[in-house]
């Protein structure tokens, strides 16, 4: 298979993949707290990475790595995906599955707004305009329709939602410029933030015994909104 049409089905297997996310994140909320499912769901994208870089055969990447290269991954697995999914799993605690995801989905206008400064990106008047519309679209959603009168059934979840796209846009940016092998990179990133939600957990409860059904939404959150998606899209 040609390289582009390889692009082509993993990009249209990302989309098929992140189309069930937000139920997947409802279903398993109810048989796990956020700090649980992060922690088991980042446990099973990390050993999806493993796998990969074994069947890949580029584990003589990571023998190369140096210090400074190991910190910045510990830096980027903090923004993605310890600080991403913990306050993105919070807002899909608090809001609507439907309203929860659209919101999350701001990070393209984010992904605009930041790339200007950071990447010193020139915006269009046209891009501007398209920009205000779509945040204009958002606050509809958030207002569930009733823009004018800015009440939110749950201000702290729209917050929540907006935020995690916040977090996505700077790991994109920050991912951007680092030029290290995809899936290794990757690997090395999930293995930090898993470290950042065992903290995390111990801290706050300790580890328990998750319900099967929480299993199971571990392992499918895992393996396909963290895993496969990552490795394939980023590669293409």
């Amino acid at each position: 298979m040609k390289q582009q049409s390889k692009a082509y089905l993993f990009a249209l297997l990302s989309i098929l993949c992140w189309s069930t996310i937000g139920s997947a994140f409802k279903i398993s909320l109810r048989y796990l707290e956020f700090p649980d499912l992060l922690l088991f769901s980042s446990f099973v994208a990390t050993l999806v990475l493993f796998l990969t870089i074994v069947l890949q055969k580029k584990q003589e990447v990571l023998k190369r790595l140096t210090l400074r290269e190991f910190a910045w991954s510990a830096f980027l697995g903090l923004l993605n995906p310890f600080l991403y999914y913990v306050v993105l799993l919070k807002a899909y605690e608090l809001l609507p599955a439907q309203e929860a995801g659209t919101l999350n989905y701001i990070w393209p206008l984010v992904l605009v707004l930041i790339s200007i400064p950071m990447l010193h990106q020139k915006i269009s008047t046209w891009s501007l305009l398209a920009v205000l519309i779509s945040f204009s679209g958002i606050v509809i959603i958030s207002t569930h329709g009733q823009p004018f009168s800015m009440k939110f059934s749950d201000p702290l979840g729209v917050v929540l939602a907006l935020g995690s796209a916040i977090f996505w846009a700077f790991y994109w940016i920050f991912n951007l410029k680092d030029k290290r092998e995809a899936v290794t990179k990757l690997f090395l990133n999930f293995c930090f933030g898993f470290l950042y939600s065992l903290i995390l957990v111990i801290l706050s409860k300790g580890i328990t015994i998750p319900p099967w059904q929480g299993v199971a939404g571990s392992i499918y959150l895992g393996f396909f909104e963290m895993g496969i998606p990552f490795v394939y899209g980023l590669q293409h």
